[in-house]
């Protein structure tokens, strides 16, 4: 059984920084492929970053690249999304996906992943 569970987000004033972090069960590590995508009111569900837990590869939205840094913990089955210099923009619900698929890279292609945890809101402030 594929389990994905999130925790982390929150309120936070622009310029902040918060975590989000994902548990992800059932999937080995050789074809274990997270990601993190969000949705804002009025708006599709957007790509913001995903890993290759084999190799460690990672793909980032261009909005992101520089601001947040995504990781995981083989031994845990723990990502973590680090959001540092967080802006209004930032705000959506965010989602945690999960993929079985051996390759060497990831997508931000919501297509892609089969495993979706709910959702953990985060907010910024102006």
């Amino acid at each position: 059984q594929v389990q994905v569970v999130p925790s982390g987000g929150g309120l936070v004033q622009a310029g902040g920084s918060l975590r989000l972090s994902c548990t992800v069960s059932g999937i080995p590590i050789d074809a274990r492929v997270t990601g993190w995508f969000r949705q804002a009111p009025g708006k599709g569900r957007e790509g913001v970053a995903c890993i290759n837990w084999a190799n460690g590869n990672t793909v980032y939205e261009d909005s992101v690249k520089g601001r947040f840094t995504l990781s995981r913990d083989n031994a845990n089955n723990t990502m973590l999304l680090e959001m540092n210099n967080l802006e209004v923009e930032d705000t959506a619900m965010y989602y945690c996906a999960a993929e079985k698929r051996y390759m060497n890279r990831c997508y931000l292609f919501d297509t892609e992943y089969d495993h979706w945890a709910q959702g953990t809101q985060v907010t910024v402030s102006s």
